[in-house]
């Protein structure tokens, strides 16, 4: 059952490589708190899931790198194959000579329909290898103009030519405060296309991953590579091998379109959130210990006051009351608005993890009038453990999480568009105002749906 990931412009490059490190390292870890059997069944699961084998031994990893200019992706397949435990393929990459100038039209206009035969056959060539496809995973940002503009054009053709495969895009959601000054263009514009063609759209904030390096991790100089490497740590979690059922040793064969079975009932409703705990420095894990009962207290309480870290967390916030009218589940204090939801995932990885009480999340009082909570709500769950957790949690989620950040992006770009600021940039690569309009449409319309939860 296998999943191709297309790691697309310089974020989405650079974030791949951190996953797929990040995934090979907790498959060599030692420490997985768990028998050797176990380990070994859980290690070649997770090599079918990633990584394709050559006689040489070293993993190679289903992955393609597109990006318009070459330094990256050079940088990337070179430190992949220094690393020794793992390489990219030989013939997995597309470059060109000319970026798209974090200029989103030049990406979906000109790079896309330019290139396009060349990075479909890029993409058939991979397909081949396998028996069975199951989907892609794309990794890319919404701020610049490779990776939103070209994948944006990508992801439609992908569906055009896998109907029948699942697509879900790994967006970068940018800094409030970005250095790129259409940024919120760019973010409008790739949203709204995506929206029409992908299955389910997992978003990272950059601020909350910021605050999360800053706070929970103690860096005090943070890099890129670091807000990087939680975002891989997150996907790791959420991805590696878990049971396929309760009391089960086998392991789910299709977990990313198992996760989106779960968690997206409706078109309508697209937008993933991640959340993980515990996370902290490598140098605090040796001397913490935690128990299931108040990791999930926390994640629980996180879920439903919209809280992207255990630091910070309103406890305030409570589940409404059922049968109240809809007007008065909402509080007067905006800021403290319970987080409705349509589906939750909760995976749990470690010791012990059997014994841990997942009742807390079964609540119809958390989630939407029109699905039952047993619709709603999936576990998964596995002995081993996550990169040296002897306990970790993660929770994926489709809620009101994104409303506000959704709406501010909204705001600013259409503040701009009421002023005809940069829009002549687009205009120039074909991309008109009908189009901006039709995409401040289609976002208003899915603010409005979730907003009405």
């Amino acid at each position: 059952m296998s999943v191709v990931t297309v790691q697309l412009g310089q974020c989405g490059n650079q974030i791949g490589y951190e996953v797929f490190d990040t995934i090979c390292r907790d498959l060599h870890n030692s420490q997985g708190f768990c028998c050797k059997r176990e380990n070994e069944v859980y290690q070649a699961s997770c090599k079918e899931h990633f990584f394709n084998e050559e006689r040489s031994g070293v993993p190679v990893a289903r992955a393609l790198l597109i990006d318009m200019e070459p330094k990256v992706i050079s940088q990337t397949l070179l430190k992949a194959a220094r690393s020794g435990r793992w390489k990219y393929g030989q013939h997995s990459h597309f470059c060109q000579k000319q970026g798209s100038g974090n200029n989103w039209a030049y990406g979906y206009s000109v790079h896309g329909p330019k290139h396009e035969e060349s990075i479909m056959n890029l993409i058939q060539k991979e397909v081949e290898k396998y028996d069975s496809l199951r989907g892609f995973s794309t990794i890319m940002s919404m701020a610049g103009g490779t990776g939103s503009g070209l994948g944006a054009f990508l992801t439609q053709n992908l569906r055009d030519a896998y109907p029948n495969s699942f697509i879900i895009n790994q967006i970068i959601w940018p800094y409030g405060t970005g250095e790129v000054i259409v940024q919120n263009y760019n973010s409008i514009l790739t949203l709204s296309h995506l929206y029409r063609s992908s299955d389910a759209l997992l978003v990272h904030e950059n601020d909350v991953v910021h605050k999360i390096c800053a706070k929970l991790m103690n860096i005090k100089q943070i890099s890129f590579r670091d807000v990087n490497q939680v975002i891989a740590h997150q996907l790791g979690s959420v991805f590696q091998p878990t049971y396929s059922s309760e009391g089960s040793c086998q392991y789910r064969r299709n977990p990313l379109g198992d996760l989106m079975a779960s968690l997206v009932p409706h078109p309508e409703f697209k937008m993933l959130g991640l959340r993980n705990i515990p996370q902290m420095s490598e140098n605090s894990l040796s001397y913490t210990t935690f128990a299931w009962t108040g990791l999930l207290k926390h994640l629980r309480q996180m879920l439903i006051s919209n809280a992207k870290m255990e630091e910070g967390i309103d406890w305030q916030v409570r589940p409404p009351l059922l049968g109240l009218p809809a007007l008065e589940k909402v509080p007067h204090n905006k800021e403290s608005h319970f987080n409705t939801s349509i589906a939750n995932l909760v995976i749990l990885r470690g010791k012990d993890v059997h014994s841990a009480d997942l009742g807390g999340f079964k609540d119809p009082a958390l989630y939407t009038s029109w699905l039952q909570p047993s619709d709603a709500f999936s576990e998964w769950r596995t002995h081993r453990a996550f990169n040296k957790y002897e306990k970790s949690a993660a929770l994926v989620s489709n809620s009101q999480f994104l409303l506000k950040p959704l709406d501010t992006v909204i705001g600013k770009a259409w503040n701009m568009f009421a002023s005809k600021a940069y829009v002549h940039q687009y205009t120039k690569f074909g991309i008109e105002e009908e189009d901006f309009l039709d995409s401040f449409t289609v976002l208003e319309q899915v603010v409005a749906s979730y907003c009405n939860l």
